[in-house]
C-alpha cells in the first residue's frame, strides 16, 4: 500500500477510489509551497493541483515520490526535466474538460460582447428606469470575426459553437491543421493578421516558452480597435499590465478572463474596470467534468502502483 497525498480535497468518487487501494492523506486547505516542501518526502505518490509548484527543488526533496498525477490538463506547474531526471512519472487529465471549458469560453464571449456584467450592475444599482435606445450598446456576436489562438481540442470546440453564430473563424497555432480547417470552415492566419482582423479573440493555448506574453504591448497595438479578448487558456499568455492599458485607452472594448498571469493575484487595474469580467478559474467547473477528472487522476495512481502503465502519461 503506497502513501498518497491529495493536495486539495476533490470529488468524493476519486477519494473513494484512492482510499480503497492506498493510504491517503488529504489537505482540506490550499497548501503553500513551503507546506508542501516540508511534507512531500513522506509520500510515494501525489495528486497535485495546478496551483502546486513542483520545481526542481521540490522534486529533489521528494526522495520517495514515484508519480505526480496532475489534476489538470496543463502541467506547466511541474518541472518536467527534473521529474524525468528523478524517474518520476507525470500524468494529467486530458480530453474530459474540453466541452466544459469551451462552454465557459463562449459564455465569456457573449457576456463581454453584450455587456451583461455592466447591465447586471446597472439594474442592481437601481439605475434602470426603462428601455432606452442607446443604453449599453454592445457588440453583435453573430457574423463577427472570431480569432482563436490555440486550435487544439478546446479551440476547436469553441469553433464548433461559433459556427452556430455564423461567425467567420480564424485561428493561429504553430502548425496548421488542414482537417480542422475543413471541418470548421476555419482559416489559418499569421498571428499579427489574426489580431488585426478579429472582432473577438479567444485564447485557448497552453503556456510554454513560445506562448509566454504572446499577447504583449506590441501585439495589443495590432488588435482591431473595439475588439474583445477572452482568455481561458493560461494567464501568462497575456501581459496583464499591458492588457489593462489597452482597456483603459479604449483600444479594447472589453475582456473576459478565467486565468491570470500571477494567479490567484489579479492586476489591480482590472479589478476596477466595468468592461472586464473576471472569473475564479471556472473553466472545468461542472460536476460531471470534475468527477471525470477525479476518476482519471485517481486511476493514474492506482494503475502505476498496480504495475500497469497509466493511460495519460505526459511525455
Amino acid at each position: 500500500m503506497a502513501k498518497i497525498l491529495l493536495t486539495r480535497r476533490f470529488p468524493e468518487n476519486g477519494i473513494k477510489l484512492l482510499s480503497s487501494k492506498h493510504q491517503l492523506d488529504i489537505s482540506d486547505n490550499p497548501m503553500s509551497y513551503e507546506e508542501l516542501y516540508e511534507k512531500i518526502e513522506k509520500y510515494d505518490g501525489v495528486v497535485s493541483m495546478l496551483s502546486d509548484r513542483f520545481d526542481k527543488a521540490m522534486i529533489e526533496k521528494a526522495k520517495r515520490l514515484k508519480i505526480i498525477s496532475n489534476y489538470a490538463v496543463g502541467y506547466d506547474n511541474i518541472d518536467m526535466k527534473a521529474a524525468k531526471d528523478q524517474n518520476i512519472t507525470v500524468t494529467n487529465t486530458p480530453d474530459v474538460l474540453t466541452e466544459a471549458t469551451a462552454e465557459l469560453t463562449f459564455a465569456l464571449i457573449l457576456a463581454v460582447s453584450r455587456r451583461l456584467l455592466e447591465g447586471d450592475r446597472f439594474v442592481k444599482d437601481g439605475k434602470f428606469k426603462g428601455w432606452e435606445p442607446l443604453l449599453l450598446l454592445g457588440k453583435e456576436v453573430s457574423g463577427a470575426n472570431l480569432g482563436v489562438i490555440g486550435f487544439g481540442r478546446i479551440g476547436q470546440a469553441v469553433a464548433r459553437r461559433a459556427k452556430g453564430f455564423l461567425m467567420n473563424i480564424f485561428y493561429y497555432q504553430r502548425n496548421r491543421n488542414i482537417d480542422a480547417e475543413r471541418e470548421y470552415d476555419a482559416s489559418f492566419l499569421p498571428l499579427d493578421e489574426l489580431l488585426a482582423k478579429s472582432d473577438i479573440i479567444s485564447i485557448n493555448a497552453p503556456l510554454n516558452k513560445e506562448s509566454y506574453h504572446l499577447i504583449n504591448k506590441e501585439r495589443l497595438s495590432m488588435i482591431k480597435k473595439g475588439a474583445v479578448i477572452v482568455n481561458t487558456g493560461r494567464g501568462a499568455i497575456i501581459d496583464e499590465k499591458e492588457l489593462a492599458n489597452a482597456l483603459k485607452s479604449g483600444k479594447l472594448a472589453g475582456a473576459g478572463l478565467d486565468v491570470y498571469e500571477y494567479e490567484p493575484t489579479v492586476t489591480k487595474e482590472l479589478l476596477k474596470m466595468n468592461n472586464v469580467m473576471l472569473l475564479p478559474h471556472l473553466g472545468s467547473s461542472t460536476v460531471k467534468t470534475r468527477e471525470k477528472m477525479a476518476k482519471m487522476a485517481a486511476n493514474s495512481i492506482i494503475d502505476y502502483f498496480d504495475g500497469k502503465k497509466p493511460a495519460h502519461i505526459v511525455e
